[in-house]
């Protein structure tokens, strides 16, 4: 079983690779093939090193998660498609919102919530999104509710990767909280090249950080389970 998943970790890197190797030689008809084999094969190493949490929360929305990552990725191949993958991930992150929720060694009491803190600790990201939608306001048009949605979700998702800060070990917090920023930066490259200006090299920033940022969430997911196999099985 180990082996058969580092495998499907192995095609995941390949694709990755592949697919950038495409972008750079601008042979996007040979994507098609490419950029699904990311999500599938990461999907599919997510839930062969995930058996000891079936049929559980955590598992069924980190999957949905991938699978609608996976829609998305394939949806935006066609412009046209735009705002259908923009969907798909708008429900993939609210998927990995109730993911960080769960994967976190706290339990959630509002009356002992400090908002104020909560809202100084997350205003880097808070600022970061407000210039992203200054920068391209003027230029969505139509597509401005959607997207003023999408960029709520995306802050909500980092902001609450930030907040399993000591609510989790260490290794798990880096790496789920550096892949919810990446995917981030890949997001607003997204954005402010479609919507601002042209930004050069635009496919391969965007395909780098967001490869990147979603292995690092599953890779992140994972090392909260190993630390804590037996909390999260209820989940």
């Amino acid at each position: 079983m180990q082996t058969k998943a580092i495998g499907w970790l192995y095609l995941y890197l390949f694709a990755g690779l592949a697919d950038i190797s495409l972008i750079i030689q601008q042979q996007d008809d040979l994507r098609f093939l490419s950029k699904p084999l990311l999500m599938i094969s990461l999907c599919a190493y997510f839930l062969s090193t995930t058996s000891v949490i079936k049929n559980t929360l955590l598992r069924k929305s980190v999957g949905t998660a991938l699978i609608l990552s996976l829609i998305g990725d394939v949806l935006l191949l066609f412009p046209q498609m735009f705002l259908y993958g923009l969907g798909a991930f708008f429900i993939a992150q609210v998927c990995y919102i109730i993911a960080f929720k769960l994967i976190q060694n706290h339990q959630i009491n509002l009356r002992q919530i400090n908002f104020l803190k909560i809202f100084f600790f997350n205003l880097p990201i808070y600022i970061v999104a407000s210039i992203i939608y200054f920068l391209i306001n003027d230029n969505l048009h139509q597509l401005k509710t959607p997207v003023i949605f999408y960029i709520l979700a995306m802050v909500m998702m980092a902001s609450t990767a930030r907040e399993r800060f000591k609510r989790t070990n260490t290794q798990s917090f880096v790496q789920v909280f550096l892949g919810a920023i990446l995917f981030l930066v890949s997001d607003s490259i997204i954005a402010l090249d479609l919507f601002f200006q042209p930004i050069n090299n635009s496919g391969v920033l965007i395909m780098g950080t967001y490869i990147l940022a979603q292995l690092l969430i599953v890779m992140g997911i994972r090392s909260h389970l190993v630390h804590s196999p037996t909390k999260t099985k209820d989940q």
